[in-house]
């Protein structure tokens, strides 16, 4: 094998071992119970009041939700406006300042 192949292999290796991961459970660095706590909470909140009971009866109709697809199709939908997340000077929130300039 040449120089040059054991410099790839190297280098391969190196990348690859950025890769790996001391962190684990087994390690004790991460606490196993831990994991699942999404799960649990969408569980929780699932039986928490599993017939709920509301002041007012809930209003919907069959003809309203058909009236909003028609209003979808045929577009008249108000569309929203797009805006821009990047813009040059102007003014500014916390830390103020933007600016302009004048030449």
């Amino acid at each position: 094998m040449n120089i040059k192949g054991l410099i790839a292999i190297g280098l391969v290796g190196g990348l690859l071992s950025g890769c790996a991961s001391t962190y684990s459970a087994k390690s004790g660095i991460l606490d196993p119970e831990d994991f699942g706590e999404a799960n649990r909470q969408t569980y929780a909140a699932m039986i928490v009041n599993p017939d709920p009971q509301y002041d007012k009866p809930m209003e919907t109709s069959a003809e309203s939700a058909a009236d909003a697809i028609e209003r979808v199709r045929e577009r008249r939908v108000v569309q929203p406006e797009g805006e821009s997340t990047t813009s040059v000077g102007g003014g500014g929130g916390g830390g103020g300042g933007g600016g302009g300039g004048g030449g």
